[in-house]
């Protein structure tokens, strides 16, 4: 009995001594208690913090590869400005001149100094300063530009220039995080964040080429001629313009892709100009159900109108009529068609399918170099 009753006194002394142990340590040292807990309270969030961490946290790194290729242009011309009679009579002058003052952006392309950007950013001016991430200011010539796809090609002489990689791989899908880099609102290399929101737009309003990039980057006055990156920072487009303080809408800023751009800049480069090739007709895509003459159509593109002389009407190509074929390749997208057409030398002979009611026929035309925008 006295054995049992010494044990279970030492058990007790034991275990109050431990207790007492245990309190001094939790009160000196309480950041022992939460470690010990975080474990078992952590679980899932755990799991949801690791989740999160492969996510980017910052495009800093994409930022940092290509905004010191985008440079602020500057530009300044004299635009003429009508006077009364009285004046005229005065001074002997139809007209007086103004200093016209604008801005824009533009995307170094390569080492020896060639630029991209907007041809409204440049159409007119007399002068065209650049301003390079480094601080540097430079005067820059025009090469060449291009209204039809709004596009034009400065060159600066300058060493040590910085170039921003050109997207190759994938092309880029709806729902890619892209960053939109220029001169917005004269804030030299500001930088907006959004995503692609459609790609091949066409029929927005512009005299310019179809098949832009759409995104909800924020593109403001300055930003024309910018680059537009993805994630990575690579270019995929530049910069053109922004439809919402146009349409009363947010978010709506569009880019040429440079598959596009890339193929006008060397054309600019090595000749002066863009050269395409024009049939002369005006066309619209064939809803499935429709029905011309007495041929249910099965793909093409219907004939809108035909430019009088034009290669098309020298074809023989009729209002009305439905083109299926281009040199033994179907055709049934407008957009696709035209695209063919353009990127055809003038000079080129072209063979057309067309169909006319029931007769099915083939034709040759020879394509134009197509007349300036109006």
């Amino acid at each position: 009995m006295k054995k049992t009753t010494e044990l279970l006194d030492f058990v007790l002394r034991c275990i109050v001594t431990g207790l007492a142990i245990a309190f001094l340590v939790v009160y000196l040292w309480p950041s022992l208690l939460s470690r010990s807990r975080q474990p078992e309270e952590a679980g899932a969030p755990v799991a949801q913090e690791s989740s999160a961490s492969s996510a980017p946290l910052s495009y800093a790194d994409a930022v940092n590869r290509a905004a010191p290729a985008v440079v602020s242009i500057y530009t300044s011309s004299l635009d003429p400005q009508p006077v009364s009679p009285e004046v005229q009579r005065e001074l002997g002058e139809r007209y007086l001149y103004r200093m016209r003052r604008d801005m824009g952006s533009g995307v170094l392309v390569s080492e020896d100094g060639y630029v991209l950007t907007n041809h409204h950013v440049i159409s007119g001016a007399q002068n065209i300063k650049i301003a390079l991430w480094d601080g540097r200011l430079a005067s820059a010539q025009v090469v060449g530009s291009d209204p039809e796809t709004d596009l034009a090609v400065l060159k600066v002489s300058l060493s040590g220039l910085p170039t921003v990689p050109i997207a190759q791989d994938p092309p880029p899908r709806v729902g890619d995080v892209v960053l939109a880099i220029g001169n917005a609102l004269g804030l030299s290399h500001t930088v907006t964040m959004g995503i692609i929101s459609a790609t091949g737009r066409d029929n927005i309003g512009s005299p310019t080429a179809d098949g832009f990039l759409q995104t909800d980057a924020a593109i403001n006055a300055g930003n024309s001629g910018g680059a537009l990156v993805n994630a990575r920072g690579e270019l995929i487009g530049i910069s053109a313009r922004n439809l919402g303080s146009i349409q009363g809408a947010q978010n709506i800023g569009f880019a040429i892709p440079m598959v596009i751009a890339q193929n006008v800049m060397q054309q600019i480069i090595d000749y002066g100009s863009v050269s395409r090739g024009w049939l002369g007709a005006q066309f619209s895509n064939l809803p499935s159900s429709s029905r011309y003459g007495d041929l249910q159509a099965k793909g093409g593109i219907h004939v809108r109108s035909v430019v009088h002389d034009s290669p098309a009407w020298n074809a023989g190509i009729r209002e009305g009529d439905t083109i299926t074929r281009l040199n033994g390749t179907a055709v049934d997208d407008i957009r696709a068609f035209n695209l063919l057409i353009s990127s055809t030398l003038p000079g080129t002979k072209v063979e057309i399918e067309v169909e006319r009611g029931s007769e099915i026929f083939s034709t040759y035309a020879i394509l134009i170099q197509q007349p300036p925008m109006p």
